[in-house]
């Protein structure tokens, strides 16, 4: 489901050989010069790859909509709450690449079932999950 409403837009441009070169926001405001790792073939080295900046935005964005979520429900998220996932990417049985998100989510002193409906709550309402919902298998967890 599209939004009812676009609250927020960003633009960014890639330059380069895509995987190679630079990716930028259209206001200035950040530039990531772009570096193949060795894994897929390229030199590695200083930089990083759209696999890393995937993985950061899905970070803080799930991080956002757990508590928006806990808000919702009057739960007080510790201020040393975290989120980790993992993005690896490999080929797809057809034709293409495929992408592989793990989350681990740490709620330190939150009770077990309170964080799990945190973090179940957090995957329905996060703008990204629902972008790969249907083509990603994710299943947050609790770390």
């Amino acid at each position: 489901m599209m939004p009812t409403k676009v609250l927020y837009s960003t633009t960014a441009t890639a330059t380069g050989g895509g995987r190679e070169g630079s990716s930028s926001l259209d206001d200035g405001t950040f530039t990531a010069q772009l570096v193949t790792p060795k894994e897929l073939g390229g030199a590695g080295g200083d930089g990083v790859n759209p696999e890393q900046l995937f993985a950061t935005g899905y970070a803080a964005c799930f991080l956002g909509a757990l508590r928006f979520y806990a808000g919702q429900k009057k739960i007080d998220v510790p201020d040393d709450a975290t989120v980790t996932t993992t993005v690896g990417i490999g080929p797809r049985e057809d034709l293409g690449f495929g992408l592989d998100v793990k989350i681990k989510v740490s709620l330190p002193g939150v009770d077990k079932a309170v964080a799990e409906d945190l973090i179940a709550g957090g995957h329905k309402v996060c703008p990204y999950s629902h972008a790969t919902k249907g083509t990603l298998t994710i299943t947050p967890e609790l770390a």
